[in-house]
Formats: C-alpha cells, sequence, structure tokens
C-alpha cells in the first residue's frame, strides 16, 4: 500500500519539505519575473515555508528516530497554523491597511534583519493594500499560501493519527 504507517510519517515530511521551498521558489519567480512586489506579510509566510521546510527536511532526513519524526511533524503542525494565521491577517486586515509598517510582520523580518541577510528573498518592496491587487488563477496570493499551510496541517495530523 502506498501510505502504510510505517511511511506515511516520512512521506508527508518529504512533501511538506519539497512542496514549501517549491511554493517559496514559485514566489520568487512571481517576484523577480513578473515584478509582483512582497509586502511583509509575504514575506513573512516565505520565512515560515523556509522553516517549513526545513523542519520537515530535517525530520524526513532523519529515518532512524521516529521520535524526532513526531518531533518533526508537531513543529510542521504549529508552524503551519502559524502560516494560516498570518496568510488570514494579511487578507483581512493588512491588504485593507494603506500601510502595513510596524505591524507584527514588519518588526519580525526587522527584528531578524532578513532584508539584509537575504535581500533576493526577504526584501519589502510593497504595501499590504499593493500586494492585495496581485492575483493567480484569480485568487489573491495569500489564499495560494494559507492552501499550502493547511494541506501541510491536514497531512501532519493525519501521519501523527497513524501508528
Amino acid at each position: 500500500m502506498f501510505l502504510t504507517a510505517s511511511k506515511l510519517p516520512a512521506r508527508v515530511l518529504a512533501f511538506v519539505c519539497l512542496a514549501s521551498f517549491g511554493g517559496v521558489a514559485i514566489a520568487l519567480i512571481a517576484q523577480h519575473g513578473f515584478n509582483v512586489k512582497p509586502c511583509p506579510w509575504c514575506v513573512m509566510q516565505r520565512a515560515l515555508f523556509l522553516l517549513l521546510g526545513a523542519v520537515a527536511g530535517l525530520g524526513w532526513l532523519l529515518k532512524s528516530s521516529a521520535a524526532l519524526r513526531k518531533l518533526s511533524l508537531g513543529a510542521v503542525l504549529l508552524l503551519s497554523l502559524a502560516g494560516l494565521a498570518s496568510a488570514y491577517y494579511q487578507h483581512e486586515v493588512a491588504s485593507k491597511l494603506a500601510s502595513c509598517d510596524m505591524t507584527l510582520a514588519d518588526r519580525v523580518v526587522t527584528a531578524l534583519d532578513l532584508e539584509t541577510l537575504w535581500p533576493d528573498v526577504f526584501m519589502i518592496t510593497a504595501s499590504c493594500a499593493e500586494a492585495a491587487a496581485y492575483r493567480l488563477l484569480g485568487l489573491p496570493y495569500e489564499f495560494w499560501s494559507a492552501l499550502l499551510f493547511a494541506a501541510f496541517f491536514v497531512a501532519g495530523v493525519l501521519a501523527l493519527r497513524r501508528r
């Protein structure tokens, strides 16, 4: 069977790892190839996706430790919830603000100095209202982000429930 109980956590972690990095790659193609400018909440979600990818990748590669896999899956659940909250806030609150300066996302990106460390990925170049105008296949980018975070959460729950 494709999703046997013993292989499901590893496959979920592999999926989360690859899809997280793939999501950031798509965002970077949109930014640098099609001039889709990121706001602080977009950048925050990129950071969460990269962190998810790293945590899931580590859990996936540590094949010998079931406890570390469970820990990785738990972290995937928490980070996915943080990502969902971020996408929700971006859509419901930040997108309606003229400026999203000094919101939580802007403060986190600034405190971690992400714009200096990796400007091609983390440079904030738009306000939240500007970023809200961008669409991919008719949906705002934060919807796509939320869907991916939700998929990670559901997959993580399923993997943790299998014994």
